[in-house]
């Protein structure tokens, strides 16, 4: 009888022991209970079902991205001579900006602050072109007009979004798109051009002035062999021209798209994740917690493109203003995203004001900037404001002279509408729980940084 009940003790502690060890694991307990080998993988921090990425093939520059090459690094072409494209997209940043201010300085003498906050120029080689989506032309060969869509979409049913219905509402009519936070160009050749010539970038001046530089340059002997002898004679051309290069040089280099990340190689069955990034991944992909995963989209094509973590499509957070912009000091000036001011040609369609474009999560852990107004500077003060905006908004606004917290004080309060209050995890109310522990954020970081470029190491332990 005494071996019989050691034996049944036996037992009972072990079963006890694995259910607590089910439990505490970063894998759902309903994971679990319906594939419990998958289950056992995963909670080591494997992949249980490795695929096949379609990276694209490396091989040499063209003539013509070579040119872009030297012209994306040629500092003479800036009213300072001391700026290039490179200066604010440094290929050492994964081609993000240096340090942590909010908006990069140019003009003449570098003293001009910029007004929003530089995106990475890495991963726009499938950029959709922007639309008020999804594909609004279908096949149709005369395109809907951007106001009609928009009247259409005031009407439509529109699908939450979340992690777990990332195709139910990629059908949304929503703006989707572009180059810019505003979505205001479609072409690495039209991005390119805008610090060009813009006054408190680059500042080239005139297309003529930025031709006659390009005609003086060590380099020009490669625009007459590509373009022909006569191509200065035409200085909006021979700009032009220059501005596609450079878009070559991004499209055709691979540092612009290595896939090369932790996640990648976790995808691929190459790497394992530690407990805190598979707890981090799991949150990530949570609709009740995180939910990042239903604007980050982190599953690749169904032709084996990497995930790009981005839907493209436009948002209306609510950041808070950050008053370290110069622009900002004017109270009665207010950045609208897509409605402007520096996008002009839909400003009237006021459904969208206040939407940025949502930018891929690549590289984002070793960003120092975050959100188009650049008001935060690291991962953790992000990830505070998805979890308390709405909860505890006390500690991501201003309060005035009275004590009253000045939410969304960045957008007048005719555009509060466009906010998102229905998409997790926003749509809670002041005094609730928020839906993040200190811990999970934590966890969420360590998941991000897993999408930093450059990984190497292989086959590690589990748990590592």
């Amino acid at each position: 009888m005494r071996t019989l009940a050691f034996i049944a003790l036996f037992l009972t502690l072990g079963i006890c022991a694995a259910l607590a060890a089910i439990l505490k694991s970063p894998v759902p307990l309903n994971g679990w209970i319906n594939n419990p080998e998958a289950s056992l993988i995963l909670a080591e921090g494997g992949n249980p079902a490795p695929v096949h990425l379609v990276r694209p093939r490396p091989a040499p520059l063209s003539a013509m991205a070579l040119l872009g090459q030297k012209i994306f690094f040629d500092s003479s072409l800036s009213s300072s001579a001391k700026l290039s494209c490179s200066s604010c997209h440094q290929p050492q940043n994964f081609y993000g900006p240096p340090g942590d201010a909010p908006a990069q300085f140019g003009g003449p003498t570098l003293t001009a602050q910029g007004v929003r906050a530089v995106p990475s120029l890495m991963y726009l080689e499938f950029q959709p072109n922007f639309s008020i989506g999804p594909d609004p032309g279908g096949d149709a060969e005369t395109p809907v007009a951007l106001p009609q869509l928009a009247a259409k979409a005031a009407t439509a049913v529109r699908a939450q979004k979340t992690a777990a219905t990332t195709a139910a509402s990629a059908a949304n009519i929503v703006p989707v798109g572009g180059l810019f936070w505003d979505g205001r160009v479609n072409t690495l050749q039209q991005q390119a051009m805008g610090p060009l010539l813009s006054p408190f970038e680059m500042d080239g001046g005139s297309v003529a002035r930025v031709a006659a530089k390009f005609q003086a340059a060590p380099y020009a002997k490669d625009f007459t062999a590509l373009f022909g002898p006569a191509i200065f004679k035409q200085p909006g051309l021979a700009v032009s021209e220059a501005m596609f290069a450079v878009a070559r040089y991004q499209f055709e280099d691979a540092d612009f798209h290595p896939y090369t990340s932790k996640y990648d190689a976790w995808l691929e069955g190459h790497a394992r994740l530690s407990q805190a990034e598979m707890r981090g991944y799991s949150l990530f992909n949570d609709p009740a917690r995180g939910d990042c995963g239903a604007c980050h989209l982190d599953q690749p094509s169904a032709t084996g493109q990497p995930p790009l973590f981005t839907d493209h499509q436009f948002e209306a957070l609510g950041a808070p203003r950050n008053m370290a912009l110069a622009v900002n000091k004017n109270p009665n000036y207010y950045d609208l995203g897509i409605c402007g001011p520096y996008r002009t040609d839909i400003s009237s369609l006021t459904q969208y004001c206040g939407m940025f474009l949502t930018p891929t999560l690549r590289n984002a852990a070793t960003r120092k900037v975050f959100f188009h107004n650049g008001v935060y500077h690291d991962l953790q003060h992000v990830l505070d404001f998805y979890n308390f905006r709405d909860t505890n908004p006390e500690k991501i606004y201003p309060t005035d002279a009275a004590g009253h917290v000045q939410k969304y004080n960045d957008l007048p309060h005719s555009d509060w509408a466009n906010i998102d209050n229905a998409d997790p995890p926003f749509g809670l109310h002041q005094g609730d729980n928020p839906p993040l522990t200190p811990r999970e954020e934590d966890d969420i970081i360590a998941f991000l940084k897993t999408l930093t470029d450059g990984y190497t190491s292989v086959h590690e332990a589990p748990g590592t």
